[in-house]
């Protein structure tokens, strides 16, 4: 199966006609104009469109500077005053080319001749750029190519030449012609296939389909999913507001299965007002999910002292509260990072929740997160963020599999801490936006081994939405960006027993 039919849906072609997204006219997305006001100006810097100059800027931050994409380009758009078609064209070139830089780097490479480590960092950037409007917009090749040699010229102009060659080899043939030439073969290795045709680090695609049972279908089916841009998602906040009225005041829809989440197409959910005012958060639906699990598993006796030991940003930690509020339980957050913690202090004005700065390892080393005084923990560890590649396109690349022992090490230290926390009867959730073995079901039943706690394992699927499909067998839950529309959160939930 080619990959234009099979990913189709990844940059919006049609797969009856072949063609390319319109990005629309000029002034905005996918312009289709050379834009003669941006030629360039005799024997000085060349003008060039101010939506591909901040996505140079924003995929040069991501690679100079190890920056996140959706902060650099957050505050490149607000310095620049840009808005609309040219926002939205930033942002499309942006996160396109941080999706597909791998696939990007084969081409590029196999167009120069060289390998891409050999390419001057700036000119490489300005490449990846102009490679993603030539084989995933609706930008006439002479346009693109014009346009990003322009851009070299004032970023690298001892490569303009190099560029325009390179620019003009990509050019000849279209993203499957690439891919045909530069994949591994299906048959003989189908995950370094699958790698280059939808722009997945090798080990992250095994590593999906080892989590959906070596499923190579499903596995498909979850990184073209990892390619389109997810929904922005709300979580209205509980006794402050309701989703429907939050949807209809957003002009957004209601979550189909938290009952907290309401979905946006898109826009600046800062600037909305019942995000200003404290009566919703942006947080992930499955994440909603994830602490609504939490409070809804049962425990015996008290159920007024909740913790959550990894609370920055403050998410989970706002809505533990908000819930926390209606209930006459408080919520302890604990977070290592001084500037974290204060994220989650704004995050959490008014609500029934004190913020620790400590290290969530430390139960019953002081006062501050006692041993065996909880009812509820939260345990949402550090980890790869796997789950999370649809609105992080970036770390696909940036993480690596190095990254895991340290991960994991950190995992099972924080939920055998989480089980110290809680008392006899209470839960503890394990939740991880990562869907890698390893950190999931591995790092649980270490943890629970170590813990010198008597535990059991809950039936977590009791405790989401009814009727919500693909949950496996249980005891613990995965979510799936292309079965439930969520980032891919795992939930474990362990009850501590009686010492007796």
């Amino acid at each position: 199966m080619s990959a234009r039919s099979e990913g189709a849906q990844r940059v919006g072609r049609d797969p009856a006609r072949g063609d390319r997204p319109d990005r629309g006219r000029r002034g905005g997305a996918g312009r289709d104009q050379d834009s003669r006001a941006d030629r360039p100006q005799r024997g000085g810097r060349r003008r060039i469109d101010p939506a591909r100059d901040a996505a140079y800027e924003a995929v040069a931050a991501v690679y100079r500077d190890d920056a996140y994409a959706n902060l650099a380009l957050s505050e490149i758009l607000r310095d620049r005053e840009l808005r609309g078609r040219d926002a939205a064209f930033a942002t499309e070139l942006t996160y396109g080319t941080l999706r597909m830089i791998g696939t990007l780097d084969l081409i590029i490479a196999r167009a120069a001749g060289r390998d891409i480590e050999r390419i001057d960092p700036p000119a490489r950037d300005a490449l990846r750029i102009g490679a993603y409007q030539l084989l995933n917009t609706r930008v006439p090749a002479h346009a693109a190519v014009s346009a990003t040699v322009d851009l070299v010229h004032n970023v690298a102009p001892g490569a303009v030449g190099f560029a325009n060659a390179v620019l003009r080899e990509i050019s000849s043939r279209d993203l499957d012609a690439w891919v045909a030439e530069l994949a591994p073969d299906e048959q003989t290795d189908p995950i370094g296939h699958l790698a280059v045709t939808y722009h997945h680090p090798p080990w992250i695609v095994r590593a999906f389909a080892e989590a959906l049972g070596d499923d190579l279908g499903e596995t498909t089916r979850l990184l073209i999913e990892n390619n389109e841009r997810p929904p922005v998602h709300l979580c209205a906040r509980p006794g402050r507001a309701g989703a429907v009225e939050v949807a209809d005041e957003v002009g957004g829809a209601p979550g189909v299965f938290s009952p907290y989440a309401v979905y946006l197409a898109g826009g600046a959910p800062g600037e909305l007002a019942a995000v200003r005012q404290g009566r919703a958060h942006v947080q992930d639906e499955g994440s909603q999910l994830m602490a609504a699990a939490l409070v809804a598993a049962p425990v015996s006796g008290s159920d007024n002292r909740w913790l959550d030991l990894c609370a920055g940003p403050g998410g989970k930690a706002a809505l533990l509260g908000a819930i926390a509020a209606g209930r006459g339980a408080e919520v302890t957050a604990v977070e290592i990072a001084a500037h974290r913690a204060r994220l989650v202090e704004q995050t959490v004005r008014g609500l029934p929740v004190t913020v620790r700065v400590t290290d969530g390892r430390q139960v019953g080393a002081g006062e501050d997160v006692p041993a065996d005084s909880f009812d509820r923990v939260l345990v949402d560890a550090p980890c790869t963020g796997l789950g999370s590649l649809r609105r992080r396109p970036e770390s696909r690349w940036r993480r690596q599999p190095s990254d895991l022992p340290p991960l994991t090490r950190l995992q099972r230290e924080l939920l055998v801490a989480g089980l110290r926390a809680v008392r006899p009867g209470g839960v503890v959730a394990y939740v991880t936006c990562s869907p890698h073995r390893v950190e999931t079901h591995v790092s649980v039943t270490e943890a629970a081994r170590r813990a010198g706690v008597p535990v059991d394992f809950v039936d977590a699927r009791p405790l989401l939405p009814a009727g919500m499909p693909g949950l496996g067998d249980g005891p613990s839950v995965q979510l799936w960006p292309h079965r439930h529309g969520t980032d891919a959160m795992f939930l474990s939930v362990l009850r501590r027993t009686d010492q007796s």
